[in-house]
């Protein structure tokens, strides 16, 4: 494939596949969004895999952390493999100087997931949210023209992502103990004794509450991170991270406020409120160059 059918092809992906960041992905100048399509279609497709998904939905077909890492190798060398995913990474990775620690990383965290892993305490969760979003922060980074060596900021982009994820894992808690994974630090799960599977029982309501505040305030605390990186982007880097920032922690934030009812139905942000997030963004990305 031509690098124009592989852009092509990335864009369907990310249309389908996650209409929040295909809203983000506008606000960057041509040649990065162009460039964080093409990553974008590589982590879907890993994520998919893991999950047996196709885009995030049910009915793709499951494969293995070890497929994954063979694919992605011949990619990283250079080798054209046929496959869109794994060619859109190929591309990615001859146009920007992405660390090939950080692709590595984010593979490890399927392999998590892989053998049923839960983790133990919240820094082991962390961790997690590290490998399967963090790193992806630390890459998309690059993409936006930061020094693979300026520790500083990829820290930064590090923390968004775990900003996003744990606000993914806050809004799915349901679904994804309906297949089987718990995300929730069993020493946190201890102190309020409750059992994973009973933790929507009418009577563990406010041990179920409880633990999402404190998810909450994490994500609250990545995102304040997060934000002291934000003034060296480029401006149009600044808005799109700065949105997806306001969109991502509304979703967290609504979680939280809908109590037991934030389970019923899955929370999302409506095409109109992502529009309306876009107008601080903009003035404070305006702000922000001005101090830097």
């Amino acid at each position: 494939m031509t690098r124009d059918e592989l852009v092509a092809g990335a864009l369907e992906t990310i249309d389908r596949g996650s209409k929040s960041f295909r809203a983000a992905s506008r606000l960057f100048d041509r040649t990065t969004r162009e460039r964080v399509w093409l990553l974008y279609c590589w982590c879907r497709h890993c994520d998919d895999q893991c999950d047996g998904q196709l885009l995030g939905f049910s009915g793709g077909e499951r494969g293995t952390v070890e497929r994954l890492r063979d694919k992605t190798a011949a990619a990283i060398r250079g080798e054209q493999t046929g496959e869109l995913p794994f060619d859109a990474l190929r591309q990615l990775l001859s146009e920007c100087p992405i660390p090939r620690r950080f692709i590595h990383d984010h593979l490890d965290g399927f392999a998590l997931d892989e053998r049923g892993w839960s983790p133990a305490a919240m820094e082991e969760l962390e961790r997690y949210c590290y490998h399967v979003a963090g790193a992806v922060g630390c890459m998309m980074a690059v993409v936006m023209g930061v020094d693979p060596d300026d520790a500083e900021t990829l820290e930064c982009a590090s923390h968004l992502g775990i900003a996003f994820q744990l606000s993914n894992i806050v809004r799915d808690i349901r679904d994804d103990l309906a297949e089987g994974r718990c995300y929730l630090p069993s020493d946190w799960l201890r102190e309020h004794d409750v059992d994973p599977a009973a933790l929507f029982a009418p009577d563990r309501q406010p041990a179920l509450l409880a633990i999402v505040e404190r998810l909450v305030a994490s994500i609250a605390a990545f995102e304040a991170s997060a934000r002291r990186g934000v003034p060296l982007l480029p401006f149009r880097s600044r808005l799109a991270v700065l949105s997806a920032l306001r969109i991502y922690g509304m979703i967290g934030r609504r979680v939280g406020s809908l109590g037991a009812a934030a389970w019923d139905r899955r929370v999302t942000v409506g095409k109109a409120e992502k529009l309306g997030l876009l107008v601080p963004s903009f003035a404070e990305a305006v702000a922000l160059g001005r101090r830097h």
